[in-house]
């Protein structure tokens, strides 16, 4: 039985869930963060159980070939990404054996059951994120300082400058504002939020910056209704090319929620625009916008393909946002009836709509478990779905919805997930009631971490 604080040699034979390497020493499973298959390490044993024990890594005597040298110097430290180490085309095939696996185990299918494409990677997996949100605080010298948590606590690793982040024309903009609001805050004497004691002023700040137009949001979340000398502050960041709109939002509540109820606009119109295919999308500091610009299109193509629209479906879109897949399915349907729980993201789709001329569509305001069931009793003589859409949060559907799903008896369902475990529990809950798993793409929408975007196709069974 091996303790706390033994030091072993282990060869990893095997990835976790959560991208940690597992290895074993005469039988007894080691779980050790940051390795890669292939790599033989000494490890230190940190919390040791009956038969598997977690480790951390101490030195990488002999390198797996799939091993990279991880393009940021805090990646080991810092909880964003956990396989900038592992070389790309490892990354993919990770990802789709993760997904695959939980088809296997969770969904409750035969391997020869799973009908999965290849995944669908990107050309070029760094600087592709169009929002970022930063902590801010002190850090151990008691300096302000941002950056993101280490893995599981609230202790913020000093970023110099994030490799997923995305640019403009080669220029790092979040290190910019955030250079421009740290110096702000010392040249002001504002205090950043400080959890234990739930004192000082800002807490996060949201960056969005729009693929297609360059335009950049700035929101700075704070625990008060005021902050001090603001418009000082508003003045720095407008001097940033390309700054469109400066907000601020309140956030007094304990927890891990970033963002507040209160957003107030102080430059700009309190929106930038991106695009999705032939579609222009006005985004809010609270909308849900995919942060993956780049492979959005590849995503929702592929959705739009399962869909099999000629032109004369109703297309439910359950989980509808801001109307990305709506919009971008409304063309080839005769109307899109959509469902969001949101209200300005409600809000933001009807603009959208507008926008976009699209005048197919239908929005509903209120959680789909609720708003469908009702909405289609009484007008499911004018409404009956050939397609049904649905684009939950991680946690899945929920089974009032799925029940829902079912008795409005549509031809396919078309799901996008971002949890492949939720997916594969929904997925064998509705082959339970009449319908076959037709194929899944995955598509990895989060280079350099263990997330990965998939989009299944279910349609009634004959």
């Amino acid at each position: 039985m091996y303790q706390k604080n033994d030091e072993l040699t282990v060869t990893i034979e095997d990835q976790g869930i959560n991208g940690e390497g597992i290895g074993k020493v005469n039988g007894y499973a080691l779980f050790v963060k940051d390795t890669v298959i292939g790599d033989k390490c000494k490890v230190k044993i940190m919390k040791a159980k009956k038969n598997f024990a977690f480790a951390k890594l101490i030195e990488i005597v002999e390198p797996s070939k799939h091993r990279v040298e991880e393009k940021c110097p805090v990646a080991r430290q810092c909880g964003g990404c956990q396989l900038q180490s592992m070389d790309y085309e490892t990354q993919l095939k990770f990802k789709e054996e993760k997904v695959f696996n939980n088809l296997k185990r969770i969904g409750g299918l035969d391997t020869c059951q799973i009908p999965m494409k290849e995944i669908i990677g990107m050309d070029e997996p760094y600087y592709y994120r169009n929002k970022t949100q930063f902590p801010v605080g002190r850090n151990k010298d008691g300096e302000i300082a941002y950056g993101f948590y280490a893995g599981r606590t609230h202790s913020i690793i000093e970023t110099p400058g994030c490799v997923l982040g995305m640019r403009i024309d080669g220029r790092d903009v979040c290190k910019e504002i955030m250079d421009t609001v740290i110096s702000f805050m010392k040249e002001n004497d504002i205090e950043p939020y400080d959890e234990p004691t739930q004192s000082g002023f800002v807490r996060h700040v949201l960056i969005r910056i729009s693929e297609s137009t360059k335009q950049i949001m700035v929101c700075v979340v704070t625990n008060s209704n005021e902050l001090p000398e603001v418009d000082k502050l508003v003045e720095k960041l407008k001097a940033i090319p390309n700054m469109t709109s400066i907000s601020i939002n309140t956030n007094k509540e304990f927890g891990n929620v970033i963002m507040g109820s209160k957003t107030v606009h102080l430059f700009g119109p309190g929106y930038i625009e991106d695009t999705i295919g032939e579609n222009k999308f006005r985004i809010s500091p609270e909308s849900f916008f995919q942060v993956n610009s780049k492979q959005v299109e590849k995503l929702y193509g592929k959705a739009i393909e399962y869909a099999g629209l000629t032109g004369e479906e109703i297309v439910w879109d359950l989980y509808c946002g801001i109307g990305t897949i709506s919009l971008s399915m409304a063309k080839d349907a005769k109307k899109v009836i959509c469902v969001e729980i949101v209200e300005k993201a409600v809000e933001d789709a009807k603009n959208n709509a507008i926008i976009n001329k699209v005048d197919n569509t239908e929005f509903l305001l209120g959680a789909a478990e609720d708003v469908v069931a009702d909405y289609f009793d009484e007008e499911k003589e004018e409404c009956h779905p050939d397609v049904i859409v649905v684009d939950p949060p991680r946690k899945g559907c929920d089974q009032k919805l799925l029940k829902t799903i079912v008795s409005m008896n549509p031809e396919r369902i078309v799901y996008v997930s971002c949890d492949s475990a939720t997916l594969a529990r929904d997925l064998a809950w509705l082959k339970g009631y009449g319908y076959t798993f037709n194929e899944v793409t995955p598509v990895d929408m989060f280079p350099q971490t263990v997330h990965v975007e998939s989009v299944a196709l279910l349609s009634k069974t004959k």
